[in-house]
């Protein structure tokens, strides 16, 4: 019987390349997102997929939105093994330049959502005797740059709030973790790419951007998919908990550079 999944941000980005992966491996898969135009074109990449893609347009943060969302695929399917988490905002500025607005969507985009989510989902997951939810979170949740306030700290509540999941559904046999990404080639990075161009152009930053990498480059959504499809099989059903970082090295190393 195919898995049933849920992913949040599936238009584009990291959503787009963890729904492909899921479905590569054999689930049925509804994508949600705020995006109507990228959720059509997501849908029609994915035709070849006999039948087992759909999607919703859910505004992530709404209450009321995401309960009927979740309940039309568990009510349709009886049950939901997986959830993943993608949908997120990038914002910037420092506590004197962040105005209470971009505070308050940063989190009801980047937390309050996973928290609708999974409030919703767990129950069609009891019904299944078990699931996963994978949440994506940010190497930005452990070291930052300047003026990420309102984002950085939203990421810092995905890695507790992933913990306290799956505390307290372990013995539902429900797993949940968090991948903490570095930089991923994504059109949300590379809009900020085009903001903080300098004058350079967009495949110039991301490269520069990639260099800053030990690996030599940047992840791609399908590097991030890999981690969200092996989170989500049995062949992780002993991890829970837990903030996976896929970053190339980038948080392994001192800035500090000696000389060749």
């Amino acid at each position: 019987m195919s898995k049933i999944a849920i992913v949040t941000g599936g238009a584009k980005g990291i959503g787009y390349g963890s729904a492909h992966r899921l479905l590569k491996d054999g689930a049925t898969v509804v994508i949600l997102d705020i995006d109507a135009v990228g959720l059509a074109k997501a849908v029609k990449d994915f035709a070849s997929f006999e039948g087992r893609i759909s999607s919703e347009t859910v505004d992530i943060s709404s209450d009321s939105q995401v309960k009927k969302a979740i309940e039309n695929v568990g009510n349709k399917y009886g049950h939901i093994d997986y959830l993943v988490n993608c949908a997120g905002i990038q914002t910037y500025g420092n506590a004197v330049e962040t105005s209470e607005e971009t505070w308050d969507k940063t989190f009801d985009v980047n937390v309050k959502s996973m928290y609708l989510t999974a409030k919703y989902t767990i129950p069609f997951m009891q019904k299944a005797q078990g699931g996963s939810i994978v949440n994506i979170s940010s190497v930005q949740s452990l070291a930052n740059q300047k003026s990420v306030l309102a984002y950085a700290a939203s990421k810092g509540a995905i890695n507790a709030l992933t913990r306290a999941i799956a505390i307290d559904h372990a013995s539902d046999r429900i797993r949940c973790n968090a991948i903490l990404p570095a930089s991923v080639d994504t059109p949300m990075l590379r809009e900020s790419a085009r903001a903080f161009s300098g004058g350079k152009t967009e495949d110039e930053i991301i490269d520069e951007w990639g260099k800053s990498h030990p690996i030599g480059r940047m992840a791609s959504i399908d590097d991030i998919g890999e981690l969200v499809g092996f989170l989500c099989s049995d062949k992780s059903s002993f991890i829970t908990g837990s903030s996976y970082v896929i970053d190339g090295g980038l948080m392994s190393q001192i800035p500090v550079i000696l000389p060749d």
